[in-house]
């Protein structure tokens, strides 16, 4: 059995922000699945992570006694041809891309290196995750649905292309929709529900239990983690789980978190009026920084909350536990760990977020625990 560590490439970490201030960049979400469970589909065996010290409490990295580890870039796909490059490595050799180590097989110390010519799917900044979720899904939903048969779809539903681009788990439930796959595949995971009057345009995929409401209109590629419930419009999203956006309201281009909820009428602009590229707070550099994105909409951080018809701006980026409310449109970003209206922010204060928390996490019957407590108290005190 292989003790395989996938650990946080630095530049990787620091672009995902703010979804990494909470977890290693391999428990990420990217089309159906998070990297981390994509890897042990891949290799079989003992898995771990390297990731920042505060976090490590959580998730602890595990070494091999006889220091045989396979270190791998958290932050990459895996697919055959990496995987076997991966595979032929040699005790004290890594593999290399450019400048960057991705792989090394020991005890962390490099005595050779081997260059990779591949093109592996990597996300490196956190508009990534939408930019590159159509690859994603459609590779997962390869993966997921070979040699296996698809729950029959119900006779009140119209479904418009390819039967085998839709798939549909055990004890899902799908009533009255229009499914239409002819530009991607669906997939509707255990226990999911898509109710009567939904539109749902492919690539798409609904992680266990997750709900999409009635008349919510959803284009792909969007991927609803675990637990997610939307309505209303979404386009080219990605929620990671536990997360409500459950009311009429648009969403585009975005990537939201754990444990979030979007108010009644909550909309999201995805691209500016002059149509110009936008710029996206870096969390890292802590300064705006130019891309060539012409979408980008909401970036939300875990437990963020946001009230009835908020309105966000073109890419704006929101923290960890921050709770926004009121009229009118926000900063582009918002720190961590502040809560308010465009009249003015303030700190929040912890013991009343960590009560909000555990009551939500509590409905999904999850706990919050001390040791999720420590980690957002350190994020609280490094707020970036």
């Amino acid at each position: 059995m292989k003790n395989i560590i996938l650990f946080d490439p630095v530049e990787a970490r620091a672009g995902l922000l703010p979804l990494t201030l909470t977890r290693p960049v391999a428990l990420l979400r990217h089309g159906i699945t998070t990297l981390s469970e994509k890897w042990q589909k891949a290799i079989p065996g003992t898995y771990s992570y390297s990731t920042q010290d505060y976090l490590s409490i959580k998730y602890p990295m595990i070494e091999a006694a006889d220091g045989d580890n396979l270190f791998i870039a958290g932050n990459l796909h895996p697919d055959r041809e990496l995987v076997e490059a991966i595979l032929s490595l040699e005790p004290g050799e890594a593999l290399t891309q450019g400048t960057d180590i991705i792989a090394r097989r020991g005890n962390g110390e490099t005595e050779k290196t081997k260059a990779y010519e591949g093109n592996p799917l990597a996300i490196n900044h956190v508009w990534d995750i939408f930019m590159l979720n159509d690859e994603a899904l459609r590779r997962d939903f390869a993966c997921l649905t070979a040699g296996r048969e698809s729950q029959p779809l119900s006779d009140t539903c119209r479904l418009i292309g390819d039967p085998s681009q839709l798939f549909i788990e055990e004890g899902a439930t799908v009533e009255g929709a229009i499914i239409n796959v002819t530009k991607g595949p669906v997939y509707v995971g255990r226990d999911a529900e898509i109710m009567e009057g939904a539109c749902l345009r492919g690539p798409i995929a609904l992680c266990e239990h997750a709900v999409v409401n009635m008349g919510g209109k959803i284009y792909g590629a969007t991927t609803l983690g675990p637990y997610c419930k939307v309505g209303g419009e979404l386009n080219n999203v990605v929620m990671t789980g536990y997360s409500n956006k459950a009311h009429d309201g648009f969403l585009g281009n975005a990537v939201i978190g754990e444990w979030c909820n979007l108010g009644a009428g909550c909309t999201a602009s995805n691209l500016k009026n002059t149509y110009a590229p936008v710029r996206v707070w870096s969390m890292a550099e802590n300064s705006f920084i130019k891309t060539d994105l012409q979408f980008c909409g909401l970036i939300m951080g875990d437990h963020s909350k946001a009230g009835i018809n908020t309105m966000f701006n073109t890419a704006t980026v929101v923290g960890v536990g921050v709770n926004f409310y009121g009229a009118g449109f926000p900063r582009t970003f918002i720190p961590s760990f502040t809560e308010g209206s465009t009249l003015g922010m303030k700190p929040v204060i912890m013991d009343r977020f960590f009560d909000t928390a555990t009551r939500m996490m509590a409905r999904r019957h999850k706990e919050l625990t001390p040791v999720d407590k420590e980690i957002f108290i350190t994020i609280n005190e490094n707020t970036l």
